[in-house]
């Protein structure tokens, strides 16, 4: 067998497609219960990145045949010692040194750029939940990667709400948050509140558990906001946002978002919520979050299941997720390789 790795830019349309179906291939046998892979998506990753992030890509060939891919996110603006990576190998080409090679080439181009260490994902099974291999564990352990945070996917199915209950807590949590006001929006961030969500979006590496992991608070600003969101809207999310707003201050304090993907209308992911530290105590990471939801729903009413992922360690976050209703999918590792 001969494994030959070649990098790869948006310029190269053959490679990009070839790395895009074997995208697709690995999340439909992986994660079968997932949107399928996004080709919307994955074209914005090329033409449209996040700020401040440089990405450097490889694609393998197995006796000349498309194998696997290497993604490696090298941030720019923060977390210059660092690096993240999304390794692929088709299904049926695996156990054959593709991975191998793709992470051996992979640790000799972060060197070359000064990266000190790279954190990766992996996927595994909960006790009661669906199968999921126990390969990519079992790779990331072979590298010399640590085990950095343990986090659980939990899913919200919508038919299965109880609503009575939810109309319950949020009515006992409401005089808690007495002098707050929620607004929301769709899209870009107006304006108003660009300070604040850079603000609360720059918190989010202060404030959630990150384990082992050696991770900087991100310096977060309104030209990364608008960043962000071109972004975002390149790959075709549509995206709902609540905050909770300070009448006193006139400040938003808290923030949630749920985004709908391109490629499947009956699936949302809940993304970041955060409640800043000094405004804590007033429920209003429950209350955003109910409140979203009603907000996603009334727009896409095709929605039928919402993930989300957090810490297994975040009890407060999981608490309020348990209590709309979401409910344990399968685990996922936060692996960190020092270089």
């Amino acid at each position: 067998m001969s494994i030959t790795i070649a990098p790869f830019d948006g310029a190269d349309r053959t490679s990009v497609d070839e790395a895009y179906r074997i995208g697709v291939a690995v999340n439909d046998a992986d994660l079968p219960d997932l949107p399928p892979f996004c080709r919307r998506r994955f074209d914005a990753l090329f033409h449209t990145p996040l700020p401040g992030t440089r990405t450097l890509w490889a694609l393998a060939r197995l006796d000349g045949a498309p194998a696997g891919f290497l993604q490696l996110d090298l941030p720019q603006l923060d977390n210059t010692d660092n690096a993240t990576v999304e390794l692929k190998v088709r299904p049926e080409l695996r156990r054959r040194g593709v991975g191998r090679a793709l992470h051996e080439y992979g640790v000799r181009l972060l060197r070359e750029h000064g990266r000190k260490r790279v954190v990766g994902l992996t996927v595994s099974a909960l006790p009661d939940g669906p199968a999921r291999s126990a390969a990519g564990d079992a790779f990331a352990a072979s590298t010399g990667a640590q085990a950095a945070l343990v986090e659980v996917r939990r899913r919200l199915e919508i038919a299965e709400i109880d609503r009575v209950a939810l109309r319950a807590a949020l009515v006992e949590a409401q005089p808690r948050a007495e002098g707050y006001r929620s607004v929301c929006w769709q899209g870009a961030t107006p304006q108003e509140y660009l300070t604040d969500i850079a603000y609360l979006d720059g918190r989010l590496m202060m404030d959630a558990p990150l384990g082992d992991m050696q991770w900087e608070p991100e310096q977060v600003d309104a030209e990364r906001i608008r960043g962000t969101d071109r972004a975002l809207e390149a790959k075709g999310r549509r995206r709902y946002h609540l905050g909770m707003r300070h009448e006193a201050s006139g400040r938003l304090v808290a923030w949630t978002l749920l985004e709908v993907g391109a490629s499947a209308d009956w699936h949302a992911f809940q993304q970041i919520t955060i409640v800043d530290p000094a405004h804590r105590g007033h429920r209003l990471g429950l209350i955003a979050k109910a409140e979203n939801l009603h907000h996603l729903l009334t727009h896409e009413p095709a929605v039928r299941s919402i993930d989300t992922i957090n810490a297994a360690s975040n009890s407060y976050m999981v608490a309020i997720n348990e209590q709309l209703g979401f409910r344990p999918v399968d685990s996922w590792t936060d692996w960190q390789l020092t270089l």
